[in-house]
């Protein structure tokens, strides 16, 4: 017993280092990822906003440039079929320069039709600024969910992977049944 307790003293009496006194080391994340993730899901707002805003400037809207009722529907409803063209658009651009370019492009997109809606003196031009805004929210409607999708499927394929390995270990009859439960379990559990 008193060979353990003089045991114990003597490697708590060994010399400290500087380093001992330095604060525990936080996680690195991934920056870049993380904001990836942020801008691909903010993306998908795109189109939702673009509504919304257009809700309530459309008042001003038609005020200021003396458009009618039937002007204004159009106006405000417009951008939905106009997206269409960005959708049909975005699978091929996708696979030219990649998901993430295509995310990088639809706000650009969008962004540039943003600011001719702003700069607009008349109809015309303002229809002009919807459609540009109505293919880059197309691009972003298309492509943002393709993009996190495969983000999870690789996530998945991951934790398949090492379960694989893990349940292999496992006696053979009950090893391959808990690989097939786990796959089983609805995602909500």
């Amino acid at each position: 017993m008193a060979s353990l307790g003089a045991e114990n003293t003597a490697t708590d009496q060994r010399p400290k280092t500087l380093a001992d006194f330095d604060p525990p080391q936080k996680r690195k994340r991934n920056k870049f990822a993380f904001a990836c993730t942020i801008l691909a899901s903010m993306t998908s707002m795109l189109l939702g906003y673009d509504i919304g805003v257009m809700s309530g400037a459309v008042i001003y809207i038609k005020k200021d440039l003396k458009i009618s009722d039937v002007e204004v529907e159009v106006l405000v409803g417009i951008i939905n079929l106009y997206s269409l063209f960005g959708a049909g658009a975005a699978g091929r651009t996708s696979d030219w320069i990649g998901r993430r370019y295509t995310i990088v492009l639809a706000g650009a997109i969008f962004f540039v039709g943003a600011l001719l809606m702003g700069f607009a003196t008349n109809y015309a031009f303002l229809m002009v600024g919807r459609f540009v805004a109505g293919i880059g929210a197309g691009y972003a409607l298309m492509i943002t969910p393709v993009y996190t999708a495969e983000v999870f499927i690789n996530g998945g394929i991951l934790l398949g992977c090492v379960s694989n390995y893990a349940f292999s270990k496992l006696p053979l009859q009950l090893g391959w049944r808990m690989m097939l439960g786990i796959g089983a379990i609805p995602p909500s559990c």
